[in-house]
């Protein structure tokens, strides 16, 4: 009996300690763009400049243990129980009469009481409201088989507390944001469709048009209607001025009531990311974690093979005690906390691993035409290094400059020569070896994922255990389509020497108030500092609401027109280079 129990003690002890050992070797971190088997273009008129995965607009909500999302023109949609590993669905939501590239454009995503609802954009009442109670096995049927309050960048709100459903939608250069209450059991307009809120770019200068919203050759766009009920007041979210561009943003107006009035938020844009590695935070959604925790998904700008070329970013948001709505951007394409370690979302979230390879020495085994071998380390997304071929035994390898200890690696395709349209069927993964080095001589192996069977455009991958190597290197495998080619092989962790230095003469030059000048625009200059990589200039309309944030690299002085005319702001920036963060300067105040 006794060696009966001592056997069975020591089994609980061995999955005691498995079971533990496994937990804490999940995955901690996430890193954007997010890693999703982007569709390819399904519209032929948008590929002239080469085809290339594209999607936009998503929405994420959590419902019954799991994460779904939904975006533009993907021909199905995600799930993930841990905002890690989105495992796809494919279905077409349009029925077979509907001839239109668009299947289902800017959707909308929401849930009532059991049951998750899906509307797709339109300018007509065809479309049908789509239903599920167990969307993760693709059980869906028609709720309202030709919606009345048919829309172009719907969304569905359901007030729990009160029990009643509306609909905002709108995507203009000339039209408002509308609203609508729906028959809570028909799910058809009832009463007056009410014009809620436009723009107002002469007071707003985040809302002009333009890459840095420096343009007035054209009228922006209001867009992407989002609803969050927080403390029984409704944040209206949209997005604006135009999908294109890195100024692409979100803003917020609040309102005691559903259909409003509504004010605009003074903190605005709540979410804006026009500089780093992946540019723009527009058009997107606000929902809850499993812990009741807020996020933001909203649409990146890359558009080098077309304007409408776009991947999606999560990032960490919430409510202060005041009640102001914002997202947190700041290193925001660097690896990020997930939900799973519930860390506070203004200043935890960011795991602390620095990008050890911005700029450093590359070497290639081949380069097609002017797709330069550095496009691979410049933190632009836009930009990459291709290959000659796609063929096995390509490669490229970085040099971090100094021994260093790395801790994730994050592998961005770009789209060369691909064939595809639409969304496959089935497609050979991304097959790959990461080697690391001491010598650029004596290799060994990092990550194998030579027998790789999944779609992964922006793999990531969370070491672990973390090594010490000075230099890496990726050697292709294998490809679904194209060329070996790299938009960002980003290496990540913390080097051997020092942070930088708090930034000297950082000044903000803008118009005074009551003289002529543009007040919508800031001038920022600094003094350069010889350790930093880049820097991270922090904005708000009070000195402890700074949640806006611009990353530049190598630079020492940036133009921002995002602000807005009447008021008084608030400025501070910090360096960082691949050891770490420098600390912040002085809060300098412009009127």
């Amino acid at each position: 009996m006794r060696k009966k129990i001592n056997t069975i003690l020591k089994i609980i002890i061995v999955s005691f300690f498995f079971f533990f050992a496994k937990a804490e070797a999940q995955q901690k971190t996430y890193c954007n763009p997010i890693n999703i088997d982007y569709g390819y273009c399904p519209i032929p008129n948008f590929v002239t400049q080469g085809k290339h995965r594209t999607t936009a607009d998503p929405v994420i909500t959590y419902f019954k243990g799991e994460y779904y999302l939904f975006s533009t023109n993907q021909w199905g949609y995600w799930h993930s129980k841990d905002m890690l590993d989105w495992k796809f669905i494919s279905r077409k939501f349009l029925r077979p009469e509907h001839q239109v590239y668009d299947e289902l454009c800017a959707p909308s995503l929401s849930f009532v009481n059991d049951t998750l609802l899906v509307v797709g954009s339109t300018h007509g009442k065809e479309f049908p409201i789509w239903m599920s109670t167990n969307p993760s096995k693709d059980d869906w049927k028609e709720l309202v088989h030709k919606s009345e309050a048919a829309a172009w960048d719907p969304s569905i709100f359901w007030d729990k507390e009160k029990d009643e459903l509306y609909e905002y939608y709108g995507s203009s250069n000339l039209y408002p944001l509308y609203g609508v209450k729906l028959n809570r059991k028909t799910f058809q307009p009832e009463g007056e469709v009410i014009p809620l809120i436009a723009l107002n770019d002469d007071e707003h200068g985040w809302e002009r048009f333009g890459e840095n919203n420096d343009n007035t050759f054209m009228q922006p766009f209001m867009e992407g209607a989002f609803m969050t009920k927080h403390n029984n007041k409704y944040y209206l979210q949209y997005g604006g001025p135009g999908t294109e561009f890195s100024g692409y943003g979100d803003g917020v107006y609040v309102s005691d009531k559903p259909l409003g009035p509504f004010e605009y938020q003074s903190h605005n844009p709540f979410s804006y990311k026009p500089g780093g590695f992946a540019r723009g935070a527009g058009h997107g959604a606000t929902y809850q974690d499993v812990n009741d925790a807020y996020w933001h998904v909203s649409t990146i700008v890359i558009g080098t093979k077309n304007n409408f070329e776009r991947r999606l970013g999560i990032w960490p948001a919430g409510f202060d005690k005041d009640g102001i709505l914002y997202s947190n951007t700041a290193y925001g394409d660097y690896p990020t906390f997930l939900p799973s370690q519930n860390r506070e979302h203004l200043d935890q979230n960011f795991a602390g691993w620095m990008l050890l390879n911005y700029n450093k020495p590359v070497q290639v085994s081949s380069t097609l035409g002017g797709y330069q071998a550095n496009y691979a380390v410049n933190e632009d997304l836009k930009t990459y290094w291709s290959a000659k071929s796609r063929t096995k035994g390509e490669w490229l390898s970085t040099d971090l400059g100094e021994q260093s200890t790395i801790q994730a690696i994050q592998i961005n395709y770009a789209d060369q020569d691909v064939t595809l349209m639409g969304k496959p069927e089935s497609t050979t993964g991304h097959q790959y070896v990461i080697y690391y080095s001491d010598n650029n001589i004596d290799w060994k192996i990092l990550v194998d994922k030579s027998h790789n069977s999944k779609d992964v455009p922006h793999d990531y991958i969370e070491l672990e255990k973390a090594v010490s190597a000075r230099y890496v290197k990726i050697e292709n495998r294998g490809m679904p389509t194209g060329k070996f080619a790299l938009s960002g092989f980003r290496i990540f962790g913390k080097g051997g020497g020092k942070t930088p230095n708090s930034v000297n003469n950082f000044v903000p030059l803008r118009a005074e108030p009551r003289k002529k000048g543009e007040r919508r625009n800031v001038w920022f200059k600094w003094e350069q500092e010889p350790l930093a990589d880049g820097y991270v200039i922090y904005f708000g309309k009070s000195p402890d609401k700074m949640y806006g944030s611009i990353m530049v690299y190598g630079k020492n002085e940036y133009y921002f027109n995002g602000l807005d005319r009447s008021d008084a702001y608030y400025f501070q920036i910090e360096a960082f280079n691949n050891n770490g963060i420098g600390p912040r300067t002085e809060i300098k105040k412009s009127e």
